[in-house]
């Protein structure tokens, strides 16, 4: 296909002339004639440039248009999925996933309640041991200050604490828990659920010849999952923390033998 363009001089564009023009025949880009065809065939000609063609148009990508599904909001904290009420109202499986989320979210905060041991008085014994939740083990430690033994039991249910954080630890010294208790009893540990008394411990040699947070973990949960991280089931947890705190006695028991030899071979 050939189009015909008519083009004017400056002088005549200047001068305003009309009679003096004249046409300029060219051939629609990319177009060939058949003699042009021939010579290329010839090898006369170079090869035909492939007629351009613009690149395909890709709009920019929109955020707010994008799908969303449920690893959008994996990661939301509980304000940000809040925020996001209003832009969930029209995406039924995102606000339900939401509200799951935040539920979750609200469940765990409630287990892992504790992490530390809590002091109590004597008037404070019922509500916070005798009326906890039936589904929270209460680990309660009879004390007194200025007893060595107390503070060694006392620094392993500090870390205790923090390892299981669904687990309550109380400490309440010994007489105002029971009036004229001995104090030779002392450190006593006591542990309750749902109400009742189910183990108690007399003194430090309960726990082994050297007292351990790995150690008194082992005797706790010889035979109720007293100690829960919140992240497991009740015979599942025990089982973990059993692995855990035997595995954990190990390695401090090698650490502290190749700690000597080394000591040894440096005298």
């Amino acid at each position: 296909m050939t189009t015909c363009v008519c083009t004017y001089t400056e002088r005549e564009r200047e001068g305003g002339g009309m009679g003096d023009y004249h046409y300029v025949y060219k051939d629609v880009e990319g177009a060939s004639t058949q003699w042009d065809d021939i010579q290329r065939k010839l090898g006369n000609l170079p090869a035909k440039p492939p007629p351009f063609k613009p690149p395909p148009f890709t709009p920019a990508t929109d955020v707010d248009s994008v799908p969303k599904d449920k690893s959008w909001i994996d990661h939301k904290t509980e304000e940000e999925l809040l925020d996001l009420e209003d832009d969930l109202d029209d995406d039924r499986f995102l606000e339900e996933y939401r509200k799951k989320r935040l539920a979750e979210m609200r469940e765990a905060a409630k287990v892992l309640r504790f992490g530390s041991v809590i002091p109590i008085s004597g008037s404070d014994f019922v509500r916070e041991v005798s009326q906890a939740p039936p589904d929270v083990w209460v680990v309660v430690i009879l004390y007194k200050d200025g007893y060595p033994e107390c503070g060694v039991l006392l620094q392993c249910l500090e870390e205790l604490a923090t390892r299981y954080p669904a687990t309550k630890f109380v400490k309440i010294i010994s007489t105002d828990c029971i009036p004229n208790y001995p104090d030779r009893n002392l450190p006593t540990l006591l542990v309750y659920n749902n109400g009742a008394v189910k183990a108690n411990y007399v003194g430090l040699r309960n726990f082994g010849r050297r007292c351990t947070p790995e150690g008194v973990a082992l005797v706790l949960c010889e035979s109720d999952p007293v100690l829960n991280d919140g992240q497991s089931g009740n015979d599942s947890s025990r089982k973990s923390v059993i692995e855990e705190a035997r595995r954990s006695l190990i390695e401090k028991v090698v650490k502290e033998h190749e700690d000597d030899d080394d000591g040894s071979l440096s005298e």
